[in-house]
Order: C-alpha cells, then sequence, then structure tokens
C-alpha cells in the first residue's frame, strides 16, 4: 500500500472530522427536549354542583363528569391528588362518598380542602381549625379503610391569611393537624371558563360550548409555558409544577385535551408528594396575601424579584361576560 502525501493526509483528516461534526450534528437534532414534571391536582371534590340544578340532575353530572375524568387519567396512566369539600359530599349524599372512593384507589389519592369552601381570610384561627376537621369526615375513614394517610390540605381560593400574624396561626394549625400545604403553580382558571361552559350548557347551545371549550384550551396552552419559565425565573431552575384543575362539567370533557397539551410540551406526569419534594416546596412562601397567586408570584415577592404581572394573559372578556350577557 502506498503511503498517503501530506495533503492526501490533510484531505482525509478534513472528511473525517466533517463527518465527526455531521454525526454530532445528526445527534444534537435527534437529542430529547429537557424534560419537565407536573402534579395533576383536582380541586372542589366530589364535584362543582350547580346552583340552578335539582339535586338528582346533580347527582347524574357528577357521576358522568367523574366517570369521564377518571377514564381520561387512567387512560394516561396519571397520578392525581384529589382534594375534597365534605359538604358536597354530603350534597351528593352516599353517591358522594362512591366517587370519592373511585379517586382513593392505586395512584389516585384524597386531600383535604375543608369542610366548605370558604375564604380562610374570613375565619378566626379556631374556625379554620374546625373546617380542617370536619373536612375529614367522609376522606378521614376512607383513607384509613385504604391503609393511607391524608398527607395534603389545600386553602380554599389558594388564601392562606391576609396578614403575617395570620398567615402564621393558620399555617401552624395545619402544621399541627398533621398536614402538608398543597403547592399551585399553575392556574389556567378553568372555573371561569366553567361558569361560561355551564351557562352555554343550560342554554341548550353546544356551538358556544365548543368555543368555550376551545378558548379554555387555547389559554390553557399560553398559561402552561408562562409558569413554566416564571418558576425557572425565579428559582433558577425547573421546578417541578403542580396543576390545579376542578372536578367540574368543563373537565370532563377537557381534560383529554389539557393532558395532551402537557405531553407536547414535554411534561411528566409525577405524584404530588413527589413534585413538592423538591428542595423549592421544603416550607411554603412566607406572604401574606389577600387574594390566592401562584407559588411562582410568591417565591418572587419573598426573594424581592420584580415580577410584570400584567404580562400574563388574561382569559378573553367575552368568557368573563359570557353568562351576563347571555
Amino acid at each position: 500500500m502506498k503511503k498517503k502525501t501530506g495533503t492526501a493526509r490533510r484531505y482525509t483528516l478534513a472528511l473525517l472530522q466533517l463527518g465527526t461534526l455531521g454525526f454530532f450534528s445528526v445527534a444534537a437534532q435527534a437529542a430529547p427536549p429537557p424534560e419537565h414534571q407536573v402534579a395533576v391536582t383536582f380541586d372542589d371534590l366530589p364535584y362543582v354542583m350547580s346552583g340552578k340544578a335539582s339535586r338528582s340532575d346533580n347527582q347524574k353530572d357528577a357521576q358522568a363528569a367523574n366517570r369521564a375524568i377518571l377514564d381520561a387519567l387512567r387512560h394516561d396512566a396519571v397520578p392525581v391528588t384529589a382534594f375534597v369539600n365534605e359538604d358536597k359530599v354530603r350534597a351528593l349524599g352516599s353517591l358522594g362518598t362512591k366517587i370519592l372512593t373511585q379517586w382513593n384507589q392505586g395512584t389516585l389519592t384524597l386531600a383535604n380542602h375543608a369542610a366548605h369552601h370558604v375564604d380562610s381570610n374570613m375565619l378566626t384561627p379556631a374556625q379554620f381549625e374546625n373546617e380542617i376537621k370536619e373536612g375529614e369526615r367522609s376522606i378521614g375513614p376512607l383513607a384509613h379503610k385504604a391503609g393511607r394517610k391524608l398527607e395534603f390540605f389545600r386553602f380554599p381560593f389558594n388564601h392562606v391569611g391576609d396578614t403575617e400574624p395570620k398567615r402564621k396561626a393558620l399555617s401552624e394549625i395545619v402544621r399541627r393537624l398533621g398536614y402538608r400545604q398543597a403547592a399551585t403553580t399553575i392556574d389556567v382558571e378553568d372555573y371561569l371558563f366553567n361558569d361560561a361552559y355551564e351557562c352555554a350548557h343550560a342554554a341548550g347551545n353546544p356551538v358556544d360550548e365548543q368555543r368555550i371549550l376551545q378558548a379554555y384550551i387555547d389559554y390553557a396552552r399560553i398559561e402552561i409555558p408562562y409558569y413554566q419559565k416564571l418558576d425557572e425565573k425565579i428559582m433558577g431552575y425547573d421546578v417541578p409544577a403542580v396543576m390545579l384543575l376542578h372536578s367540574n362539567r368543563l373537565n370532563a370533557v377537557a381534560l383529554p385535551q389539557i393532558l395532551a397539551l402537557f405531553r407536547e410540551q414535554h411534561y411528566r406526569f409525577v405524584t404530588l408528594t413527589q413534585a413538592q419534594s423538591d428542595p423549592a416546596f421544603k416550607r411554603e412562601p412566607a406572604i401574606a396575601t389577600r387574594f390566592g397567586p401562584m407559588w411562582g408570584y410568591r417565591w418572587a415577592k419573598e426573594r424581592h424579584i420584580p415580577v410584570d404581572g400584567h404580562l400574563e394573559q388574561e382569559p378573553p372578556d367575552w368568557v368573563r361576560n359570557y353568562c351576563r350577557n347571555l
């Protein structure tokens, strides 16, 4: 075999370098995008009932909606923590407990959302403590029977105390009763879209139902990455997300598309316990507020990091005003 000349050697080396660069270029293109984590949670179980419907209609709606929501969660193997209001259990009679039993199996877990969906800012510490204890009336025995422990409590409206003394007092009650405060980092205001959806449904207007449903999905598509970027900016890394949803008529229809949004945006579904094992959730933000902002905003205020909340997109005005205009 003839020896390569200097020119040939340099030519061969250049080809090898180009090949190597090409290999890494293809490998870089083929590399999967970063994977985020999200814990899905549902509030106001067993069901957000219509005040205008009869008890029998609410029971039928609750049964149908829970069946659809649970089917979607099982289909995608999504673990969920379900926050229960005791008054909603009682309003449905024996069906309420029957529904909760289905949320107390496998990776579906019950949690406390207070006996009544009342504003904690308006309660005395003693009244607040009673709300938590009464909130265990149905879920306590169900959890015990399944060999489980009630781990999380979520404040109604995410109102944790409007003054610092009250916030500290309520937080201490939550801990003393054996609970962890459940975080919330993504809010797509599904309750607002659901109000409009309920009005369209009551009016027998399927065209508007579909329009409201699409507006809800479009809004969620914007809000999910907005909060991911907000939390990463504040905390300096990709914090596991905690998604807030409600057990209502709208999510019974929309949930498969909501879960698909998370998959499209490269999220992996984890339990709330797994998400809140991240150091970011070691303690709740020490921020008293009249309102219920997501934890990203609370983290920002606690760390004195300026955030322009006006950059967050709001739901369309026509959705907000739908029932009134109807």
